[in-house]
Formats: structure tokens, C-alpha cells, sequence
């Protein structure tokens, strides 16, 4: 079976998952937050151009990708207020946004892989060598229940696929408490001056 096919039916399987979603995807930022450690957001990185459309789907444009994800990361990280800055890397893998015009009795559902990469800045490096890779499902609502294609423009898609990235990434991060523990002043490392991060 060719990598197409069983992106495919990895991307079906997901799909019908979706229906154990909760709600909005960014409900929880007007909720009380436990600070990440130390984390305050550095740079916040976003690319697209690689990104596998698997269909059926509409199509979305590199610049919508990288636009909305960077909005939605800004979002929920800029809360963060710790002494300490890193920098999130996300890579749009593939995705598959649900098409209008299909019966209600399929309700496709849109979903998307991503691979997350955290940076330490003091240390000049990534803290996870291999990239997280996250598949991210749109979030159930009253909109998406019967389907995002019938319901939703595709803008709409993308920002609910975007926010929903943001709260995994999140998620993820906060399962590593020790990548944002406060550093020992007294510690080189914590005091040397960056990296250039971004040739790595």
C-alpha cells in the first residue's frame, strides 16, 4: 500500500475520532492558567511549504497556514510571563479539510499533522531533538457536528484546526515541567548569551 493510501485512511480513522472532541479549541484562554514554568515566548515559527494536501480537501495556501497558526500560538503562549525565553518551531506536515457539497450521513471531518519543536534560547538549541509529531482534529461544535464543509468557510477551518494546534502543543509541553524549570543564575549555560538557534 503506497504512503498516499495509508495517509489516507490514517486521516479517515482520525476523522471519525473527532467526534469525541470537546468544545472551542481556545474556550480555555479566557479560563485561570498555572504558569509553564519559567517559559516566556521567544520567536514563534511556522512553516507550510511542505505541508501534503490529502483529499478529499479544500485547498489552503502556505501563507494561510503559517498565518493562522502563528495567531493562534501567539495567543496562547504570549500569556506566559517567566524570565526565561524559547522559541516554538511548528511544521505543517499534511492536512485534509473537510469539503462541502458531501452527505450529512459522512460529515467529514478536517484534521491536520503538525511537528512541534521546542528551543531552548539561553542554551542555543532544541530541547527535543526529534520533532513531536501531533495530529490535530477540529474541535466538536454545533458547527462541525454535521460536518465543516457544509457548516464553514474554509478560513473558518483553518482557524479552528490552528487553535486546536496550539492547545496540543501546549498539552505536549506541559507533560516536560523540567524543560521550563527555572535555571541556576550561577549556571554558565544560563547566563551565556544565545545561540544562533536558527542554523541548527
Amino acid at each position: 500500500m503506497g504512503d498516499g493510501m495509508l495517509m489516507i485512511r490514517r486521516f479517515l480513522g482520525l476523522a471519525m475520532i473527532a467526534l469525541l472532541a470537546g468544545c472551542a479549541a481556545d474556550k480555555d484562554l479566557d479560563e485561570p492558567f498555572e504558569p509553564l514554568g519559567a517559559f516566556r515566548l521567544g520567536h514563534n515559527i511556522v512553516v507550510a511549504d511542505t505541508a501534503r494536501l490529502v483529499p478529499p480537501s479544500r485547498r489552503a495556501t502556505e501563507e494561510e497556514w503559517e498565518t493562522a497558526i502563528k495567531k493562534a500560538i501567539d495567543r496562547r503562549f504570549s500569556r506566559f510571563e517567566g524570565d526565561q525565553l524559547y522559541h516554538i518551531a511548528i511544521s505543517v506536515d499534511g492536512y485534509s479539510i473537510a469539503v462541502p457539497g458531501v452527505p450529512v450521513v459522512l460529515s467529514p471531518k478536517s484534521v491536520m499533522i503538525i511537528s512541534a519543536t521546542v528551543w531552548d534560547d539561553a542554551a542555543g538549541g532544541k530541547i527535543n531533538e526529534e520533532p513531536k509529531q501531533i495530529t490535530v482534529l477540529e474541535r466538536l461544535s454545533g458547527e462541525t457536528v454535521v460536518g465543516s464543509g457544509l457548516t464553514q468557510s474554509k478560513a473558518e477551518q483553518i482557524e479552528n484546526l490552528a487553535d486546536n494546534a496550539a492547545r496540543l502543543v501546549e498539552k505536549w509541553m506541559r507533560t516536560n515541567p523540567d524543560w521550563f524549570a527555572p535555571k541556576d543564575p550561577a549556571d554558565p549555560v544560563a547566563t551565556a548569551s544565545s545561540k544562533s538557534w536558527r542554523q541548527r
